[in-house]
């Protein structure tokens, strides 16, 4: 029987459901910080430094492993639940972000921070990670009328919640109190500067000497500062754990084809009326995409950030080459 630490935790069925009888001297441990040769772990009674043979890069916050209680090495990582995860400029593989979470909190300001195209990518990753996406408007204190900002996220994604609220008001803790029961994990992602660590800091109702630091964002350009260098599990006042997650300025797709369907809904859902299958939507006839834009139906702005998206997918995404049995992944394009 699955104890109910575990369960506070964010253990479940799913994790159960991968044990191995051999394996029942091990214990489920969650991983809570990830740094270049170490691994943190949450036991549920506080964390432990964790032991490991091999390297960190395939260790993401949130992970669920199996720790050796005698010598505190991780034996096993079981398999995840839910992934976050984006591709950088630089890198040939994806970066992990966090694992096993159930909501993803992406979080903005009404101000310059706004960016609908930036946006659409959080959801992209998202939806395809099988978490839930919510926007999480920050700064409302600090504008005339936080519905106008309300109602441009609620119009990014069909059936998408979108909440309002200052992160430094013990009422956000209300506010996201139906993401955030014990044992459900959140993410919070987005710019520096817009709040995130506040957020944090009121969700965890953390001490001063244990906040995390805080940065306001510049008034000049509307970038904020980085105050969140690392990747961390904390937990909520209250039940449920937490993720922070340093801020993102650039966030390529890549490997997001079905997240894409999901928030391009109205695209996806014409497409099979195109008079040619393998339309671009961009010029051929008998597009219904088209169609819908002449009628208005559908926003110009709209699909041309959805071929932008699509593109670059495309572009990001690797393709399997090689003989059968020896394939491997190789770029499709430059971005």
């Amino acid at each position: 029987m699955t104890s109910p630490l575990l369960t506070s935790l964010g253990w479940s069925p799913f994790f159960e459901d991968q044990l191995d009888p051999a394996e029942g001297g091990l214990v489920p441990v969650r991983i809570a910080a990830v740094h270049r040769s170490r691994l943190m772990a949450e036991t549920g009674t506080g964390q432990i430094r964790l032991g490991l043979q091999g390297n960190t890069t395939d260790f993401a916050v949130g992970d669920w492993v199996l720790m050796d209680p005698e010598t505190r090495m991780a034996i096993r990582r079981l398999d995840r639940k839910t992934l976050l995860r984006r591709r950088t400029e630089s890198a040939h593989i994806p970066q992990l972000i966090a694992a096993n979470v159930d909501t993803l909190f992406i979080v903005t300001s009404c101000n310059d921070d706004f960016n609908p195209a930036r946006l659409e990518r959080y959801l992209a990753l998202a939806n395809e990670s099988g978490a839930d996406p919510v926007i999480v408007l920050t700064k409302t204190d600090l504008v005339a009328d936080p519905e106008a900002w309300r109602s441009q996220a609620e119009a990014l994604q069909r059936g998408l919640a979108v909440v309002l609220l200052n992160a430094k008001s013990p009422d956000a803790t209300i506010t996201l109190a139906p993401w955030c029961g014990t044992g459900r994990t959140v993410a919070l992602v987005g710019s520096s500067g817009v709040g995130k660590s506040t957020l944090l800091n009121t969700l965890a109702d953390k001490a001063p000497d244990e906040a995390q630091p805080t940065g306001d964002i510049r008034e000049n350009d509307a970038k904020g500062r980085h105050t969140t260098t690392a990747r961390s599990l904390h937990a909520i006042a209250g039940g449920g754990w937490v993720i922070d997650t340093p801020g993102m300025r650039t966030l390529h797709v890549s490997d997001v084809a079905a997240g894409l369907d999901v928030l391009f809904a109205e695209v996806t859902e014409l497409a099979p009326n195109c008079k040619f299958r393998d339309c671009t939507h961009a010029h051929e006839p008998g597009c219904a995409v088209l169609a819908a834009v002449a009628a208005g139906t559908l926003s110009a702005d709209r699909l041309d950030r959805w071929r932008k998206l699509h593109d670059e997918n495309r572009a990001n995404t690797p393709v399997q080459a090689g003989a059968r049995g020896n394939k491997s992944e190789v770029p499709r394009g430059r971005r």
